[in-house]
């Protein structure tokens, strides 16, 4: 079973960047298909970006796409999300997700169920 532990949420002015960590336990990490999500007050939680960390293939959220940038590192079973330009919009907690079983490909990660969870990191976006 994958345990997720988010880091790296913090505040910070409209155009500045934050580069969000999470670190992962577990024996299906290097093929497995992770996400990070997220939830502001009053919205619904919605998934920005995907990877398969088996080929480190990456899917986006059009909302995200060109300013967010998901990556992983197997050999320490962390996945980031790299955050440039953030907007307003951005301000939310932001949750790590995995799924549990074995994956094969990218193209399967946005339809999974993600049975992971961490706890959750705050970003919030002044102007």
């Amino acid at each position: 079973q994958i345990q997720l532990v988010e880091s790296g949420g913090d505040s910070v002015q409209a155009g500045g960047s934050l580069r969000l960590s999470c670190a992962a336990s577990g024996d299906t990490f290097s093929r497995s298909c992770m996400a990070w999500f997220r939830q502001a007050p009053g919205k619904e939680r919605e998934a920005v970006a995907y990877i398969y960390t088996g080929a480190g293939t990456t899917h986006y959220a059009d909302s995200v796409k060109g300013r967010f940038t998901i990556s992983r590192d197997n050999a320490e079973n962390m996945v980031f999300l790299q955050m440039n330009s953030l907007e307003r919009d951005d301000a939310a907690v932001y949750y790590c997700a995995a799924t549990s079983t074995i994956e094969y490909s990218i193209s399967w990660c946005p339809s999974r169920p993600y049975d992971v969870w961490g706890q959750g990191t705050q970003v919030i976006v002044s102007s």
